[in-house]
């Protein structure tokens, strides 16, 4: 099955905060979209790995995702190892997204930094016609993405591409609180994080309203990306 974007996050909820609204947008317009998350998130504070799962299915649909899968590499300690990067590149090579998101350069959370050095490493992989990969995998053809994009996250990185996403801004903020054991839940017992707080939530429309602020609109996301832009026609820019 091809893609045509495919978003990769370090745990489940990631995509949704960082790019949520982009791959509501896409999909909605008849884009094949979906996501695979590194690890379950097993070292959360809050939530169990089967309640993560649980929710991230869940969220994915809302998104509007084709498929939705689980490396389970070890949270906290994502790997960035060889044998790491080829059954990142295998997924590559299983889904031929013509795009590939991922997480921020650098971030609040380690694991972030390491995810996209470790997706971005495996998209170059995944081209290489003599790479060794498992044998379930053997017989599919090499697959370069066209396009990387990584997604911000806790830091404010600077951006070089700002996307609108205010028609799939309702479906983002959904997917986002469909991981219900994370986000602001006044009825919790469970220890309270950062990202557990109402203001959490907040900040998230608050940036989404601040990015699409600078380009004209009323939600949006930015991106950095991995290689430089180009365009055939400058009208097509906002």
């Amino acid at each position: 099955m091809k893609l045509d974007i495919l978003a990769f996050g370090a745990h489940p909820d990631d995509v949704e905060l960082g790019a949520g609204g982009i791959l509501a947008v896409h999909s909605a317009a008849g884009k094949k979209v979906g996501i695979i998350d590194l690890t379950r998130g097993e070292m959360g504070t809050r939530g169990t790995p089967e309640l993560r799962d649980e929710e991230a299915k869940e969220a994915g649909q809302i998104l509007g995702c084709i498929i939705r899968e689980n490396l389970a590499f070890s949270d906290g300690k994502i790997p960035t190892d060889h044998e790491s990067q080829i059954k990142v590149a295998e997924i590559i090579r299983k889904y031929q997204p013509d795009v590939v998101l991922m997480n921020a350069p650098t971030d609040r959370h380690p694991d972030h930094g390491r995810a996209s050095q470790l997706v971005e490493e495996a998209c170059f992989l995944s081209g290489l016609h003599k790479l060794e990969v498992r044998s379930e995998f053997a017989g599919l053809s090499p697959w370069r993405p066209k396009q990387m994009y990584k997604y911000l996250q806790f830091y404010n990185l600077e951006p070089n591409l700002i996307v609108d996403i205010t028609s799939g801004f309702e479906a983002k903020m959904t997917a986002i609180v469909a991981h219900k054991s994370q986000f602001y839940n006044p009825k919790s017992s469970e220890p309270e994080t950062v990202i557990a707080s109402k203001g959490f939530l907040d900040s998230v429309e608050a940036r989404a309203m601040d990015w699409g602020r600078i380009i004209g609109t009323k939600y949006a996301e930015p991106l950095i990306s991995v290689r430089h832009i180009g365009v055939e026609n400058l009208l097509d820019l906002r």
